[in-house]
């Protein structure tokens, strides 16, 4: 039986307690400049090494079945979530009118979308050389951002921005990662992330909505043929972010390498907590930096409480369509009552 590869469980759970975290400090942004660094220094890591790595799993794209896969794995829960969390702001925001449109994803689900999208991409891409298919994703995403009505629409956006960064993980392989893990390259790659962060925190005017890839150009700035540049210099601040970060994460198995395996339900799952949270009260309890450091703690137990087995029994019937957690529970759970009586 072939072992499983803690390295990536750890680097999901890890990544997805940022994304978390991420969408927590998105309430203080303007209120501190160090918040607002360290909130971008975060974006240009955390999605983009999240769809890297998704990128490395779509290697079996080929194979029989794999389209209907995807499309029970993705499709059908991004349906049921923006049912759902249309029904959820409704209430939340006292909306007068429920209006349900699924071409327009609610927040976060733009994710499923467009990973359905790059895994269909791949049926043309796969067949190119890496340098050559990856050049043209590039093009094309620099090109995109000229046409103002590609925004969040169908996660069009997105779609082609983020395709570079999974078609780099499409060509990735675990020899590649090894390299990563030397210790000089993880020195380096602690200075590359303390560069970034300085970076960020002494230009306080660089939008951190290029960092999203879910705009035009004409929504960021007067649209000009430097807009393109600016684009690919985040691809290379992004891609050198991305390998920083993966070069720290440990390969062996832990504590949370277990939640790194369920961290679509935490994905699916957190916004109900962050939208609550930003239009409470509980977000004026964080105001210094000790708070900050509790902030980071509370995402890393939402992260853990989403992942946890618990959640997992009870959600999966909806996230994944079947209930195998569930009647495995159920199981367990008669076995202890026929034990105790």
């Amino acid at each position: 039986m072939k072992q499983r590869d803690f390295f990536f469980d750890n680097a999901k759970f890890i990544l997805m307690a940022f994304v978390v975290f991420g969408h927590l400090l998105n309430t203080y942004i303007h209120d501190s400049e160090t918040i607002y660094a360290l909130y971008k220094t975060i974006y240009s890591f955390h999605m983009p090494a999240f769809i890297l790595v998704s990128g490395f799993f779509a290697k079996g794209f080929y194979q029989k079945g794999y389209l209907a896969k995807i499309i029970k794995k993705l499709i059908l829960p991004y349906i049921i979530f923006q049912l759902i969390y249309t029904v959820y702001y409704y209430f939340l925001y006292e909306r007068t009118a429920l209006t349900v449109d699924l071409l327009d994803p609610q927040w976060s689900l733009w994710f499923l979308i467009s990973l359905f999208c790059w895994n269909i991409m791949l049926l043309g891409f796969s067949k190119l050389k890496p340098s050559v298919g990856i050049g043209l994703s590039i093009l094309i995403a620099l090109l995109i951002g000229y046409i103002d009505n590609i925004s969040n629409y169908l996660s069009l956006s997105r779609t082609f921005v983020f395709f570079p960064m999974f078609l780099i993980g499409y060509h990735l392989s675990k020899d590649h990662l090894k390299k990563l893990f030397t210790p000089k390259v993880r020195l380096a790659s602690l200075g590359v992330m303390l560069v970034i962060f300085i970076g960020f925190y002494l230009n306080t005017d660089i939008n951190y909505k290029w960092l999203l890839g879910s705009k035009p150009y004409a929504e960021l700035e007067d649209a000009t043929i430097v807009s393109m540049f600016k684009r690919l210099g985040f691809y290379g601040l992004s891609i050198i972010s991305v390998f920083s970060f993966l070069s720290f994460i440990p390969r062996g198995q832990y504590f949370f390498t277990n939640w790194g395996k369920q961290t679509l339900y935490v994905y699916l799952l957190h916004g109900f907590f962050i939208r609550f949270f930003r239009e409470s009260t509980i977000q004026d309890y964080f105001s210094n930096t000790e708070s900050f450091i509790m902030l980071a703690g509370l995402s890393f137990l939402i992260t853990v409480l989403l992942s946890s087995q618990m959640i997992a029994t009870m959600a999966q019937p909806i996230i994944e369509l079947k209930a195998t957690k569930t009647k495995r529970f159920m199981t367990k759970t008669k076995e202890y009552i026929k034990q105790a009586f």
